[in-house]
């Protein structure tokens, strides 16, 4: 048992959340969805469910191990004191952990995900890291040594993390005595501002005290216009780019700088060092915030119809994936998962105007297609069969419809 579970079951909830908010910017004129951003968003945030659902790292031995061996036992198992101490602890370590992927660079190369979008709105919460598993386990270890129970845990975490959702949202502005003691979405815009005044500040999971008391709090102001974003843009809808643009860097820098310590400290220092060497051999461009324009390619209505559809189909195959694991052996769901990651991934490249992309994503088709004709995918899986009506779906748009679309739209 883990989180995760607690966060799918959520997900209809989310999606609830995301059209309200949508219908109330549009009925107010206040709409801050771009379609886009959105589908890039969710993208990432389908994908980031896969790691766990594939026991993908360490943490689960990990904390096993010292829940059995290295437990001080200090809390009852038995007493609801538990739940609230539990609850306050994850926070502080959750704020420690965040704190530190704004200030390391390791860590920072996973968490920049949630942080790359340049909308602020509920949609934005759904973007979420896929390698997240590789060290934020760390950070919560000191839970289980003081004898939180599992299933307290977890349940706290889930807590923590759904509660973050709402947060990201510009349509509430101050809650007055509120700010002082929780996260809410005023502290929590300035969180996610590039802004030179806002930047790494209000890093708690619910409460905005721990800021308070290590000296991260910052307040919006009312006049400053906030830009949201990354200093440095990403500038795509890859996902997988998305993912691991900040580890090829890092890796880039490593392997071209010509000192040895620097090898080293590519890895864990700030997140603005880099060794001079490399800057000035790969020269980083940041926003000139006075110049600033969204990263928003221009696509065809006709696109706009295929990828929505398609991630509307790729929402359906994740949470089939999820609802059916018991159905599927291991390696099926590896398959299944890696085939709904290059989907995604394509789809977000068709957004992007990417060079061939709808020639890729229809080669694509066929060898989903010759997949599940050969059962290397299990065809009596529901995932399976519905990859199979996408894959029908994507020869009749972009081998039949398209072309004779556009030749009709030449001829008028």
């Amino acid at each position: 048992m883990d989180s995760s579970i607690y966060i799918t079951y959520a997900v209809p909830v989310f999606f609830l959340m995301i059209g309200m908010e949508l219908a109330f910017g549009l009925a107010a004129g206040k709409n801050n969805y771009r379609l886009n951003d959105s589908i890039a968003a969710i993208s990432l945030g389908l994908i980031s469910r896969l790691p766990p659902l594939l026991n993908i790292g360490l943490q689960g031995i990990v904390w096993t191990y010292v829940a059995k061996n290295l437990n001080l036992q200090l809390l009852s198992t038995e007493s609801w004191i538990t739940w609230i101490v539990a609850f306050i602890l994850y926070d502080g370590c959750y704020y420690w952990m965040h704190r530190m992927s704004h200030e390391v660079k390791f860590l920072w190369a996973s968490h920049v995900v949630h942080h790359q979008g340049e909308e602020f709105n509920l949609s934005t919460a759904l973007r979420q890291t896929s390698t997240g598993w590789l060290w934020k386990f760390i950070f919560y270890i000191p839970l289980f040594m003081i004898g939180v129970p599992g299933e307290v845990f977890f349940t706290v975490a889930a807590i923590n993390l759904l509660y973050q959702f709402w947060v990201h949202t510009e349509h509430i502005k101050t809650l007055g005595f509120l700010e002082k003691i929780f996260i809410t979405p005023s502290n929590h815009r300035v969180h996610h501002a590039q802004n030179a005044e806002y930047i790494d500040a209000n890093y708690g999971g619910v409460f905005i005290l721990w800021d308070r008391i290590f000296g991260t709090y910052i307040a919006e102001r009312t006049n400053l216009k906030t830009i949201y974003g990354t200093v440095k843009p990403l500038r795509s809808w890859n996902p997988i780019w998305s993912n691991f643009e900040i580890y090829f860097q890092m890796i880039r820098d490593s392997y071209y700088t010509k000192n040895l310590g620097d090898k080293i400290k590519v890895w864990f220092s700030d997140t603005r060092w880099r060794p001079e060497d490399v800057t000035q051999r790969f020269p980083t461009k940041t926003n000139d915030l006075s110049e600033f324009e969204k990263y928003d390619p221009e696509v065809s209505k006709t696109t706009k119809i295929f990828t929505t559809t398609q991630f509307v189909i790729n929402s359906i195959i994740s949470t089939v994936i999820i609802f059916t694991i018991e159905d599927q052996t291991y390696s099926q769901t590896a398959l299944l998962a890696a085939t709904l990651i290059a989907s995604t991934t394509l789809v977000n490249l068709v957004l992007e105007n990417a060079k061939k992309s709808y020639e890729i994503e229809l080669v694509f088709t066929v060898v989903v297609l010759a997949m599940i004709f050969f059962e290397a995918l299990n065809p009596s899986l529901l995932a399976t069969q519905i990859f199979f009506y996408q894959s029908v779906f994507n020869i009749l748009y972009i081998a039949i419809y398209m072309p004779l679309n556009k030749r009709f739209l030449t001829a008028s």
